[in-house]
């Protein structure tokens, strides 16, 4: 259980560094740089070297540190919350922000910066995490360090199903995410936590369950077993095409391409209550019988 000590560690070690590193962005950076930049490599930052370590205890942990998933999976519970938590409104999702951009939300530069941001942010969290296995603190990371050089493939199933799954997983992220996104942190973090939790231990052994492009990219994509295109359909393609699904089945449109409601039929915002159009047409009827009154009170010739 030293091992596992270590790594708790170690993430209140990158929750706190990366706290301090969006504190001093806040403070020295303009809102702009700070929301689009600061904030989306802080995330991206902490997810990744957090996600690293934890599939390190998920590989290793059950044989080598005597702890099962049910540990694991708390874990991750508890890091997802603290990410929805201080990430000040972050993605460190490429899907997300993309979504972002489709709903009306980001501009193509902003969009842009954010995803450059979430690439850098989740490189440096790959390299820092890598240096620190390299210090050997615990028996876990001196197996990791000896299995690293021939890391596998994540992808544990045929390449359609695998590509499926990580759709389905966006999809059902994204669905969640649209679903409770304005609501109040109380709820929405939780929920999210939940949801990815739920989604990874479902999908994990099939895919990983990243449904991330950026944190795949970091975390698989050098790992022998699997060609880089076949990283691309997986791990990038599914999960876009899994938002969009979700974005259309939530609005019926995306905004950025198109404005007719394909789902769902456009009703009136503002409704007349019935009595009110009753009274209309009754007031209607002594009208008209005073014009034809009228009429017939005319002076014949």
């Amino acid at each position: 259980m030293d091992g596992l000590n270590v790594s708790i560690a170690f993430f209140f070690a990158v929750v706190g560094a990366c706290q301090v590193l969006r504190w001093l962005s806040k403070r020295f950076l303009s809102p702009g740089t700070h929301g689009c930049l600061a904030r989306e490599f802080a995330g991206s930052l902490q997810l990744s070297s957090s996600c690293l370590e934890l599939r390190m205890l998920m590989d290793i942990g059950p044989w080598g540190g005597g702890f099962g998933l049910d540990v694991v999976l708390t874990l991750l519970f508890l890091l997802s919350a603290a990410h929805g938590a201080s990430s000040e409104g972050a993605s460190a999702n490429p899907t997300v922000c993309v979504q972002e951009f489709l709903l009306l939300q980001s501009s193509l530069v902003a969009t842009g910066a954010k995803l450059l941001a979430q690439a850098v942010g989740a490189g440096l969290g790959w390299a820092l995490t890598r240096l620190y296995w390299s210090w050997e603190l615990t028996q876990l990371h001196f197996i990791q360090n000896l299995i690293a050089p021939e890391c596998s493939s994540s992808i544990r199933a045929p390449l359609p199903h695998a590509a499926l799954v990580e759709s389905s997983c966006s999809f059902l992220f994204h669905l969640v995410l649209l679903r409770v996104g304005q609501s109040h942190p109380l709820c929405r973090v939780p929920v999210l936590a939940a949801t990815v939790t739920f989604l990874t231990y479902t999908a994990g052994p099939f895919t990983g369950a990243f449904f991330n492009p950026a944190l795949a990219t970091a975390t698989t994509f050098q790992c022998s077993g699997s060609s880089f295109w076949d990283y691309i359909q997986v791990y990038w393609l599914g999960p876009l095409a899994g938002m969009l699904a979700a974005l259309l089945l939530f609005q019926g449109n995306i905004p950025r391409l198109f404005q007719k409601n394909l789902l769902y039929s456009q009703k009136s915002k503002y409704k007349v209550p019935k009595a009110k159009v009753a009274a209309q047409l009754e007031g209607d009827k002594p009208q008209g019988k005073r014009k034809g009154g009228k009429s017939n009170s005319e002076p014949r010739a």
